[in-house]
């Protein structure tokens, strides 16, 4: 975090005796007359309010100051620069700093503090430093977009504590005139990081809490039988092999994107048909010990005899494949396969699976899934077979035997 070592507001070593000079009623054009000082500075105090006074210095600037003392200290305070200030509103600032001391409070510490409290980018820059290395890869990029193009354009010079509610929905208002599901993203990224500058002892209540989200509906595309059959079919035509055996991999795993192009070879058993996928690389940052179909194995084993590289899915210099966007859209326009995209395939393979009589928590299993309710999404797809067994208890009791 940046702190500012200059500060301005300190008793003069010069004035001796700070409260106990001459004084002269302040007025605004008294303060207009004021002479320059040959050296140093030059104070003149109020009758009216003790301590207050207005300050010229050679160069001929002027401003008004409150001398105090606070647990024995004497000490100056700058309230602000005439004419920007006039004496009447220096003067009742000057009132207001005195209420203040009397409180026990030392504004002087209490500007200071103000001044080094931590903005919205040390925030970031914390939060990238502690959280983000929890995270997937693909996850602490993404995040690192949200603030580089929304949060710190908008609120990055802002005080932690300064930032409000207003602030907050104002970005994602802002947001959601282009990008509305961004939108929401950004404030759960943005409330995240609050949370935890609660914790740091930054500010006490999340501003961007209650922030309501834009409507989202819940994408459910599965491809078909047929679509499936047409995918494989191109896929098995597509001159770029490599992008499209990790497709493959994608179908008849279920796993990840980021999972499957940076799979390794260490990562599977000497018979290629155990995945124990490293936390680094899932998503819930745990590890995911997963078998493999013998599809997935044979897919492997092709590959491995003619791979050097480490990575199942490499390109050019033995690094991992990082896109197949390209080769996605050329094989699904091939295939007239409408409105899919890559991770649908993920949410093909669990539909598969419950059409063919397997659990949600073997689903899960298979997924990686670690909370049961994110399973659940596929439970409706058992509405068939539940309809099945529920006429069939109905049958069994509306026709009795024995």
């Amino acid at each position: 975090m940046r702190r500012h070592s200059k500060t301005t507001d300190t008793a003069n070593s010069s004035d001796t005796s700070l409260t106990r000079r001459k004084s002269v009623r302040l007025s605004d054009a008294l303060v207009r007359g004021l002479q320059k000082p040959a050296t140093g500075n030059r104070v003149t105090f109020d009758e009216r309010v003790a301590g207050f006074g207005v300050r010229i210095t050679t160069k001929g600037h002027v401003a008004f100051v409150q001398n105090y003392t606070f647990e024995g200290r004497e000490r100056r305070i700058t309230i602000g620069s005439h004419p920007t200030w006039s004496v009447a509103a220096a003067r009742k600032r000057a009132a207001e700093i005195k209420l203040q001391v009397a409180s026990g409070i030392d504004p002087l510490e209490d500007r200071t503090r103000s001044r080094n409290a931590p903005t919205v980018q040390d925030m970031y820059e914390r939060y990238a430093k502690n959280y983000m290395p929890r995270l997937a890869p693909r996850s602490a990029q993404d995040q690192n977009s949200m603030f580089a193009k929304s949060i710190l354009p908008a609120l990055g010079k802002k005080k932690v504590k300064d930032v409000s509610f207003s602030d907050c929905e104002a970005l994602h208002r802002h947001i959601t005139k282009h990008r509305p599901l961004r939108a929401n993203r950004v404030i759960e990224v943005l409330r995240r990081a609050f949370n935890l500058a609660i914790k740091w002892g930054w500010l006490e209540r999340n501003p961007a809490s209650g922030i309501e989200k834009n409507p989202e509906t819940k994408r459910e595309r599965y491809l078909s039988p047929n679509e499936i059959a047409r995918l494989i079919t191109e896929l098995d035509r597509h001159p770029q092999k490599t992008s499209c055996d990790a497709i493959r991999f994608i179908l008849f795993t279920g796993c990840r994107r980021g999972e499957a192009l940076n799979a390794r070879w260490d990562q599977f058993n000497s018979d290629l048909n155990v995945w124990t996928k490293p936390a680094a690389t899932t998503k819930q940052r745990r590890l995911h010990r997963v078998p493999v179909s013998l599809e997935v194995t044979n897919l492997l084993s092709s590959r491995k005899n003619r791979s050097s590289s480490p990575f199942v899915f490499s390109s050019s210099g033995d690094r991992p494949l990082t896109d197949i966007k390209k080769t996605w859209a050329s094989v699904t326009n091939a295939a007239n396969i409408e409105n899919a995209r890559i991770h649908d395939l993920r949410h093909t393979f669990a539909s598969i699976a419950v059409s063919n009589g397997q659990s949600l928590a073997i689903i899960g299993a298979m997924l990686g899934h670690t909370q049961h309710q994110t399973t659940m999404r596929y439970a409706h797809l058992y509405d068939t077979t539940l309809a099945d067994a529920a006429n069939a208890v109905s049958k069994a009791i509306t026709s009795p035997t024995g």
